[in-house]
């Protein structure tokens, strides 16, 4: 019988983007990992870095970084059974009257306590994520050694920083860079719901003195988080997709609708920062093979950082089409009424389809894409 094994000392970090229901792919690709290792092992990444619906994932798996299996069966179960009421209310009464309650909230004088803004209500999120998420459990596994951090990350409405709120042992310090810090906390459930607060789409939290949103909207620095927490080396499973349209003739005469426009917004925040700052570390990487060894040796500022980068082989939007249907008639109709329809060439629907049977195709689409990649994520995680 195999024992439980800890990671202390190891410095493989995971880093999970952001990117709505698209997280459900990260819960395939982990599966696949938990095939390559022996039961009851800790989880191979004891730096684990979340950002909107990946923080989700990021902070169930450091609640079960003592057995890694475990901490995947628990995920993966969520996601198996997971639908869009148990993400925000998405039946016509309550889609429309949180929308006439907005209205009316902003007619309300300046003084008056107000709520934020959104096109949803999250609230049966929180109530899910409270359910589910056994907080207490992190800092035992930073204790004993399965864990060394946990990071979350959001966007502050009031300083425009990024935010990373981590829980660690006393040996991390807080950081703080041009519009980038790391506040050190006891994670809870309001960080998670702040760090998956998609502008617009679901409304703020407040936490102390500051309104917070996605992690990934000022997120321009998505690899400095498990860096600062010591990575050595990142696993990063991303939401880049191969570009595939569903239609072979489009229309581009015709101006962008609404939808196009968010959907392509959200593309590009949840993976444009990634790639460049994926660019700049190679750049670094290369930049310390031309210095010699002694003096690269008297500095501690830079480091070389290893890399694995793990992107869908198939096109959510593609996939998230043909479960349009699924979707509730307040949705559909709000989705129409931004130009987004069945068949049609936006992705935003694939951010907010928390529906059952999507999900289940993403988790099969991770576990096929790190199933057919199976010797070099071995290798680089040494399994």
């Amino acid at each position: 019988m195999s024992t439980k094994k800890s990671y202390k000392g190891c410095k493989t970090a995971l880093l999970l983007t952001g990117g709505g229901a698209s997280a459900a792919y990260q819960v395939g690709v982990l599966k696949a990992i938990t095939k390559f290792m022996p039961r009851n092992h800790g989880i191979p990444f004891p730096i684990i870095s979340g950002t909107s619906a990946g923080a989700v994932n990021a902070t169930t798996l450091a609640c079960y970084a003592s057995c890694f299996h475990l901490g995947m069966r628990r995920l993966e179960y969520i996601w198996n059974n997971i639908h869009t009421q148990q993400v925000y209310l998405s039946s016509s009464s309550k889609v429309f009257g949180h929308i006439i309650k907005g209205i009316l909230g902003s007619y309300q004088a300046e003084y008056a306590p107000k709520k934020p803004m959104s096109l949803l209500n999250n609230e049966p999120l929180r109530q899910l994520l409270t359910k589910v998420v056994d907080f207490k459990r992190i800092d035992g596994n930073i204790a004993s050694g399965y864990l060394s951090s946990i990071a979350i990350t959001a966007a502050s409405y009031s300083s425009g920083d990024s935010i990373s709120f981590y829980q660690a042992d006393k040996s991390i310090a807080p950081w703080k860079r041009s519009k980038r810090r790391g506040i050190q906390t006891q994670l809870n459930t309001e960080h998670l719901m702040a760090s998956s607060a998609i502008p617009f789409i679901f409304p703020s939290v407040k936490i102390k003195q500051e309104h917070y949103g996605d992690g990934s909207i000022s997120q321009l620095s998505p690899l400095s988080t498990p860096i600062h927490l010591g990575a050595e080396r990142v696993f990063i499973i991303g939401v880049e997709q191969p570009q595939q349209q569903i239609h072979h003739a489009v229309n581009f005469h015709q101006p962008p609708t609404t939808a196009t426009i968010a959907g392509h917004l959200m593309d590009t925040v949840f993976t444009e920062a990634l790639n460049s700052d994926l660019e700049r570390m190679h750049r670094v990487n290369n930049t310390l093979t031309l210095i010699d060894d002694n003096k690269l040796q008297q500095q501690s500022i830079l480091k070389n950082i290893d890399s694995f980068v793990l992107n869908p082989s198939k096109n959510f939007h593609v996939l998230a089409n043909d479960h349009y249907d699924e979707l509730t008639w307040a949705l559909r109709f709000i989705l129409r009424m931004m130009g987004a329809k069945k068949d049609s060439e936006t992705t935003l629907t694939s951010y907010i389809m928390f529906e059952q049977n999507y999900c289940k195709q993403l988790i099969s689409a991770g576990f096929e894409d790190a199933m057919a990649q199976e010797q070099a994520i071995r290798e680089f995680l040494n399994i």
